[in-house]
């Protein structure tokens, strides 16, 4: 196994655990609670998977042939909430994921030092995905985080528990 075939598959097994990770929580939530607010400053569940299909559409699709910030985004219409029932946010959900996925397996060895744009900057196709593991990961743990702040002690873990004090 050459070293850039090692990466794109740590890669999509990385993408795929975090995107379980934030099913596991979503798996324990009401309805109602896909539009909990902590505060002011933050956002809801849904606005996260809102602004996550956004932002996985616009970067994947045609990805190596195209802006990945495209011009029919509406980034800041993904932060309003729409109020949608809870199957349209896992329809968002599981579309961005989808968007995701088919453009990392369809990509070859030799297109990971191919340059691609992002808002006009030149980058690699591996800092590209670099970006985006950093990025995935930060709005799902946004979720655990908040998924913790609903359930409180009965939010089931999603890594190794801490141990429970006597």
């Amino acid at each position: 196994m050459t070293i850039a075939t090692a990466f794109l598959e740590s890669a999509i097994k990385t993408f795929l655990g975090y995107k379980a990770l934030g099913e596991k929580t979503f798996a324990q939530l009401r309805d109602e609670d896909f539009y909990f607010i902590p505060n002011e400053s933050s956002n809801s569940l849904a606005l996260i998977i809102q602004h996550m299909h956004g932002n996985m559409m616009s970067r994947w699709t045609h990805f190596l042939l195209e802006d990945g910030e495209k011009a029919w985004r509406q980034r800041d219409e993904e932060f309003e909430p729409h109020s949608y029932p809870r199957a349209k946010l896992m329809e968002l959900w599981e579309e961005g994921w989808s968007c995701t996925f088919a453009a990392l397996n369809a990509l070859k060895e030799e297109d990971l030092l191919k340059t691609i744009q992002i808002r006009g900057e030149s980058i690699t196709v591996i800092d590209a995905i670099n970006r985006q593991l950093a990025h995935y990961p930060y709005h799902i743990g946004q979720i655990a985080y908040i998924g913790k702040m609903i359930l409180d002690d009965q939010f089931i873990s999603l890594t190794i528990p801490k141990k429970k004090r006597s």
